[in-house]
């Protein structure tokens, strides 16, 4: 099941009715209007999103625009092929764009993974949550976080939980009044009122965090 074939206004009137912590949140967010565009600028492709995801992996918003910036200006304005990545002298590569060494073993990873079939991208729209996760996390470099914000923002999958995202985390301990950030199995708990729409939920608690005073 795609987000685009979800109603945002009506998936936000559910989350309102089922959690009242989470009308809070959505209120003071400012309701679906008021959250970012979290594909904006970022690849269509799947391959092309995965680049990006590993390109952002532990750095800045602002260092990972420019550093996916200098990868795709070396290819003409796109996001490298896996097999132009392979044809690529990885030192000269991770020199070239500013990748850590770590960074540029995940990027030829990817295409490996790719170009020997043991990850057949174009199958990933018709597989269920979990089959998609377990295909992209046997890739080297992504891991359980990346794999699950592929789902929200490039499949559009409209039930996941980032279990362990350290903002969806905080904001949950915040705003529910928890005294330590909550563990994956606390945290499940706590998202059974939002299914089926725990993508969204997750967006507003993302946008809560610039909404709760310092």
């Amino acid at each position: 099941m795609s987000a685009t074939a979800v109603d945002l206004d009506e998936a936000e009137a559910y989350l309102r009715s089922s959690d009242p912590v989470m009308r809070t949140i959505i209120d003071d967010v400012g309701g679906v209007g008021a959250l970012p565009d979290r594909r904006m600028a970022r690849p269509e492709d799947h391959y092309g999103s995965l680049i990006r995801s590993i390109v952002g992996q532990q750095v800045s918003t602002a260092s990972a625009r420019a550093i996916f910036g200098r990868l795709t200006d070396r290819f003409g304005g796109r996001p490298p092929t896996p097999q132009e990545v392979l044809a690529e002298d990885p030192d000269e590569l991770r020199t070239a764009v500013g990748l850590s060494h770590a960074k540029t073993t995940y990027l030829r990873s990817l295409a490996e993974h790719v170009v020997e079939g043991s990850l057949e991208l174009d199958r990933l729209d018709g597989l269920p949550d979990d089959d998609v996760i377990a295909e992209l996390v046997a890739v080297k470099g992504i891991g359980l976080w990346s794999a699950q914000v592929f789902l929200m923002f490039h499949l559009e999958r409209p039930d996941v939980i980032a279990v362990g995202d350290l903002g969806i985390r905080k904001a949950v301990m915040q705003r529910y009044g928890l005294p330590a950030l909550p563990a994956a199995p606390e945290l499940v708990a706590i998202s059974q009122p939002w299914r089926p729409y725990r993508t969204l939920a997750c967006r507003f608690l993302w946008a809560s965090l610039r909404a709760t005073p310092a």
